[in-house]
């Protein structure tokens, strides 16, 4: 496919998400990923695995200006699968939606275990019964997240889900905050100086940093569910400056 000769005019929008509610929605993609992510990926890699985090952030952001290209391209081209239909045929769409389906997959797992992981850490004795079963550590706070979880995927409306999205940026604030206070005011202070390169744990850095870019398969659910598609390049440009921002 030439994505040279994408169409300038951009195909007839039937999405309903503002400006501001896409934007909340990308960022929210991203940002409470690489917030949990990142500080753990650093002290596996060192400071220069930074270098390693920009690569991807620059990967992503160029690819999602490819993928914009090829959604213009056609009005037939909506999703991953249909991207991989264009290019490819059948063959193309199957692989496609199989990898993708396959990666959102593997990434709510990873959320979580994280969920589970991190809550179990704060309560270690909590526990509760469901029916005979007696359910209990990290396994009670992943079932619990899961159903806490369950109904947000029952919303078709990126509309609706903004506040969602919303909620999850205050939550990403709140934890930075959190992490602010403290450092400065609990005494723990800010005076370790990690080492510069490690390169025994540098692949265990570079996978946490691709999981902190897990969001970008939302991207053309993002791009076709908004009402104004011209004003899409400054959602990309936007999401990736205040989430890298919260990163670092």
């Amino acid at each position: 496919m030439d994505m040279s000769t994408a169409n300038t005019d951009l195909p007839p929008s039937s999405g309903k998400t503002n400006f501001l509610k896409t934007c909340f929605n990308g960022i929210n993609a991203l940002s409470g990923v690489g917030l949990l992510s990142i500080p753990y990926a650093l002290s596996q890699g060192g400071w220069l695995s930074l270098i390693v985090f920009m690569a991807i952030a620059v990967i992503c952001f160029y690819t999602g200006l490819l993928l914009q290209r090829c959604m213009d391209s056609s009005s037939l081209v909506n999703t991953y699968p249909d991207i991989g239909a264009h290019a490819f045929g059948r063959k193309g769409r199957v692989i496609v939606a199989t990898f993708m389906h396959l990666e959102l997959y593997l990434v709510a797992i990873d959320f979580l275990i994280l969920e589970g992981d991190n809550l179990h850490k704060l309560f270690p004795a909590a526990s509760f019964r469901l029916g005979a079963l007696r359910v209990s550590g990290k396994q009670a706070f992943v079932l619990a997240a899961t159903l806490a979880v369950l109904p947000t995927t029952w919303f078709s409306s990126l509309n609706v889900l903004a506040y969602v999205a919303a909620g999850g940026a205050l939550a990403s604030l709140l934890l930075i905050a959190a992490v602010l206070w403290v450092g400065v005011f609990d005494g723990v202070g800010f005076r370790e100086r990690g080492r510069l390169v490690r390169w025994d744990t540098m692949p265990s850095a570079m996978s946490l940093y691709s999981f902190c870019f897990s969001g970008h398969a939302v991207f053309p659910m993002l791009y076709t569910g908004m009402k104004d598609r011209k004003r899409f390049p400054m959602v990309r440009t936007s999401r990736c400056n205040v989430t890298l921002n919260l990163f670092i």
